[in-house]
């Protein structure tokens, strides 16, 4: 259920927006007169509750928030969605959101010249630079302080039997092995590119389920023995729970996986205040979303299936408190 959304937030860590400034002719600038903020997000548990949680502290400062895009679909959907105004606020994982344009078919050489570096600050800069040559309708916010990285997973007897410690222990035996990976692997540079391009896993594999990303539905393969090799999200708390082995990325292929919002420019310009005026509700979000702090909103959604507006509210009212 969905309660009271007027939190104290603006009052404990947030600028509040009720009114926000003046304009031309000193003019009060009230609530009434920001835009509609339409938030969208991956079709997976961890994406869609911290889109929620951007909603509801959003909503704590008076603007009107839609929801139409929630559990939209995977990047490719979610970004088309994006650039035709479907929706126009977005929770993006920085490495992989970059890596997407510039590894991508379409990229031209000027884009796919601009590479991941390992850190999460350089990369959003590079994909804020990325977003205007492409004329991409977004503005890149503040970083979250926690990751949510690709992770290759096997059951504890599937390392024993195999050796497998690390990613490139799989290339040898590979043809025994069945991968369980999402459906959008092959045009993914970090997926697709990371097996075959830096790992030598021939593609498709010789066997592949093909199971939707960081969902129950991939965790249930490994378990049931359906998959050997899991491409998880790093942060699914069920694998530490079954005590599962992440393989090492010992080639480190894997990008910065730290969340950050992207909002529309068209959007920001409607807002007294521009991008700072968003960025001063969101970025103490992101400075809070640690990666044990996203771990264990994780476990309460998607173990203890608690309602994902539930558990935004509460993290938003810990943050107030």
């Amino acid at each position: 259920m969905r309660h009271s959304r007027r939190l104290a937030l603006g009052a404990s860590i947030l600028a509040s927006l009720a009114i926000v400034g003046t304009a031309g002719g000193g003019a009060i600038v009230t609530a009434q007169e920001q835009p509609t903020i339409i938030v969208g997000s991956d079709d997976f548990y961890e994406s869609a509750l911290v889109a929620e949680i951007y909603a509801q502290a959003l909503e704590a400062n008076d603007f009107t928030v839609q929801r139409d895009g929630l559990r939209i679909g995977a990047r490719p959907v979610r970004l088309e969605a994006f650039q035709s105004g479907a929706i126009n606020l977005m929770p993006e994982y920085v490495g992989f959101g970059l890596e997407f344009f510039t590894r991508g078919t379409d990229a031209t050489e000027e884009i796919a010249a601009i590479e991941t570096s390992g850190n999460a600050e350089t990369d959003a800069a590079s994909l804020q630079q990325v977003l205007d040559l492409l004329g991409f309708d977004g503005s890149v916010l503040g970083i979250s302080t926690g990751q949510d990285t690709n992770a290759a997973v096997v059951r504890p007897e599937t390392a024993e039997q195999y050796g497998l410690a690390t990613m490139s222990d799989l290339a040898a035996v590979q043809d025994e092995l069945t991968f369980g990976l999402p459906p959008e692997c092959e045009a993914n540079a970090p997926c697709r590119g990371a097996l075959e391009g830096s790992y030598g896993i021939t593609w498709p594999p010789q066997s592949l389920l093909p199971v939707a990303p960081c969902s129950p539905d991939m965790a249930l393969a490994l378990e049931g023995a359906a998959v050997d090799v899991a491409w998880m999200c790093s942060t699914q708390p069920v694998i530490g729970q079954n005590g599962w082995i992440v393989l090492e990325d010992d080639l480190e292929t894997q990008p910065p996986g730290n969340l950050v919002p992207v909002i529309s420019n068209s959007v920001v310009a409607e807002v007294d205040g521009g991008a700072d005026a968003i960025a001063a509700i969101l970025d103490p979000i992101s400075a809070e979303l640690s990666t044990d702090v996203l771990t264990q909103l994780g476990i309460r959604v998607a173990v203890d299936q608690e309602d994902i507006d539930d558990v935004a509210e509460e993290f938003l009212a810990g943050l107030a408190g």
